[in-house]
């Protein structure tokens, strides 16, 4: 092969040192000369390999508290000249300047930096300069220079070294891609870091990226192709996931999951969420997870075949058991016991995720969504309503217990697809109506479902995303048994609402917060 690339010489420089010895060893045994600077060199040196600081080979030493100790032509020089160019040669021999053939560089944890809550003088401390300018240098001439940024591109690059004697262009614009991808991430957490720093929201321009954590079969469909990708810091949930049993996640699977889990997160009893197409079809809280199960699996056991389920709770070996009496995709909850792991090893194609943790349902972070041409861009919906946020407007006030069941049926409504309907009673749900382009469909479809199930809707609260524009949805939660009624308000005919339900004789109250969820 013509496009072999010998590496005689190669600059190493990490902060992560995983596999650091194994890889420099061989390179040695290929007989490379190693360039390296601080802990990289004081490592490999350790370890008994022979290393050249950059400092000595350049003749420049470092600076400025280390700040500046690559960023120097005997370094970039080496780098970016063009072996095939003979005025680059020519020039490179004159500065006496040595080509470098592979450079393994990955950057100051600045990521990691941030996350754990360093003061503002240590991330900016962790801003690597030298690293990010060294990778894009060397990715730039791949055609005669592999760069590394990954401990996980070791391996590759030491088996084109024992087949071929050194690295292939493939190889090569394989890992310039890969750096250019690592660089851009680092930038833009970067700049996102910064922009928060100084109280701005929404800047200018917006950068994020994201790892790939899986490539999915397919889309949401057969015929789109689909990948997973990973954001930081990351939030408990299908991010954090180590799937303990079962088949590849889907598209629709990974989708849906995410919509039961960050549902079940708004509960602090243990509470199950069966969740269908990323619409939960039941949702309890319990004094168990056993108990939640059945009161959520009531609301809907015909949607629920085939569903995904999340707990709030460690999945234990009793609710285990309960949830493999159906045919179910996904399980996701904080952790199993190692019974209900065992128990569900028999059901092969059963998705089992242990996320680590709950998240937040009061984390304001970002979203986005994408429109042709662009994204939007919002925090995510982490309002909240307490029972000293509710506002009675009819004659009767409710109960303590209507108080209960109406907060808790408005929490699983955040979570519903608009036009949102939910009737819920004893901390459970009995009907949930989702995504009709009228509310009056969903009421109607929500208590249709639940009376199909044999529920009964007598005394039971009702819960809208957003107001009643017209007293025929209330009127027909109404006729379906609800004695309770919560709604943001705010529409030019409440009055006309209020009087339906002074009417009938039941409690409404408003929240002044909606939760349309499109």
């Amino acid at each position: 092969m013509t496009d072999i690339v010998r590496i005689k010489t190669a600059l190493i420089s990490v902060s992560d040192k995983t596999g650091l010895i194994e890889f420099a060893r061989a390179l040695e045994a290929h007989g490379t000369k190693i360039l390296s600077t601080g802990g990289s060199a004081k490592a490999l040196r350790e370890a008994g390999i022979p290393v050249t600081e950059v400092s000595e080979h350049t003749g420049f030493p470092e600076i400025l508290d280390g700040r500046v100790k690559t960023l120097v032509p005997q370094v970039h020089g080496g780098i970016l000249g063009r072996r095939s160019v003979p005025e680059h040669v020519a020039q490179m021999h004159a500065h006496n300047i040595a080509p470098i053939d592979l450079v393994a560089v990955n950057l100051y944890p600045f990521e990691a930096t941030v996350a754990k809550g360093a003061p503002f003088e240590d991330c900016i401390e962790n801003i690597d300069i030298g690293g990010p300018a060294m990778i894009r240098s060397a990715a730039k001439n791949h055609e005669s220079v592999a760069v590394l940024t990954e401990p996980a591109h070791y391996a590759q690059v030491l088996a084109e070294l024992a087949e071929h004697g050194g690295t292939t262009s493939g190889t090569r614009r394989t890992l310039a891609a890969a750096a250019y991808a690592r660089t851009a991430a680092y930038d833009a957490a970067i700049s996102s870091w910064f922009a928060a720093q100084n109280g701005v929201a929404y800047p200018e321009r917006v950068s994020f990226a994201g790892e790939k954590k899986q490539e999915l079969r397919y889309g949401e469909n057969p015929h789109q192709t689909a990948a997973f990708y990973t954001t930081q810091p990351a939030r408990f949930g299908v991010a954090t996931a180590t799937q303990a049993q079962g088949k590849e996640l889907s598209y629709n699977n990974y989708n849906d999951t995410d919509a039961a889990f960050e549902c079940v997160s708004e509960f602090d009893a243990p509470t199950v969420v069966i969740v269908k197409h990323a619409n939960p079809c039941g949702v309890a809280s319990a004094a168990s997870t056993a108990q939640a199960w059945d009161a959520a699996l009531a609301c809907d056991p015909v949607s629920a075949f085939g569903g995904i389920v999340a707990l709030n709770r460690p999945l234990d070996e009793e609710t285990a058991a309960k949830i493999a009496t159906i045919f179910t995709e996904v399980i996701i909850a904080p952790a199993a016991t190692e019974g209900a792991k065992s128990l569900l090893a028999k059901k092969k194609n059963l998705r089992l995720l242990i996320t680590g943790g709950v998240p937040d349902p009061l984390d304001a972070a970002r979203t986005f969504k994408s429109l042709s041409g662009g994204f939007l861009v919002q925090t995510r919906d982490a309002g909240r309503i307490t029972a000293a946020d509710l506002k009675v407007v009819t004659e009767r006030a409710p109960t303590p217990t209507e108080i209960e069941d109406m907060l808790f049926a408005f929490r699983v409504g955040k979570h519903v697809k608009s036009n949102a309907i939910v009737y819920a009673k004893n901390q459970a749900t009995l009907g949930v109506g989702a995504g009709q382009m009228n509310r009056v469909d969903s009421a109607r479809i929500a208590a249709w479902r639940g009376k199909a199930a044999n529920l009964d809707f007598t005394g039971c609260a009702v819960a809208s995303d957003a107001f009643f524009p017209f007293a025929d949805g209330l009127e027909a939660a109404i006729a379906a048994g609800a004695s309770s009624v919560i709604q943001p308000g705010g529409s030019i005919r409440d009055n006309e609402v209020i009087e339906a339900a002074n009417k009938a004789g039941i409690a409404m109250v408003f929240t002044n917060m909606r939760h349309f969820r499109h």
